[in-house]
């Protein structure tokens, strides 16, 4: 598969993709704990249906010891045993503000109060602002044909 689109090559993308790592950064070293950013980076990307961040989510968890039974069971996180209540507050947040289109109600009070239940401010802040930041990464791989499967953990930095 050939992507329709070389971001790196084009100047408007790369100049983009500049400042959604800007992003990235601050969501990485929130508050927002390592494993849960993860499990929302992948659950999100397997919503959209977008190869190369479920490539990329997948590899760096197991690679920053995620276990490989947990990485299996995200796209079932409900009917799975293998989450805390606090991961399962963030993934149902993480379904509705990528799913928004999906239904009347957008993201719920039910589901934003699960969330905050287990998370502080910054904590929920980190959240929204890595829900946001990933699906905008889904949107630009997907839209450009970005295919998935060579990634290495660590190659973009």
């Amino acid at each position: 598969m050939e992507p329709r689109l070389n971001l790196f090559g084009n100047t408007v993308t790369a100049k983009f993709i500049k400042y959604l790592e800007s992003a990235h950064k601050v969501v990485t070293d929130s508050a927002l704990p390592s494993a849960t950013q993860e499990l929302v980076r992948l659950r999100a990307s397997q919503i959209n249906g977008c190869a190369v961040c479920v490539d990329m989510h997948s590899k760096e968890a197991a690679h920053a010891g995620e276990s490989q039974l947990r990485l299996n069971l995200v796209a079932v996180w409900r009917e799975a045993t293998v989450f805390t209540d606090a991961e399962r507050a963030a993934l149902e947040l993480t379904e509705q503000g990528t799913r928004m289109a999906d239904a009347a109600t957008s993201v719920t009070d039910e589901a934003w109060a699960n969330a905050a239940k287990h998370y502080d401010d910054d904590q929920i802040a980190g959240l929204v602002s890595l829900i946001a930041e990933i699906n905008a990464w889904n949107r630009l791989n997907v839209i450009t044909g970005q295919p998935g499967g060579d990634y290495q953990p660590g190659q973009w930095g």
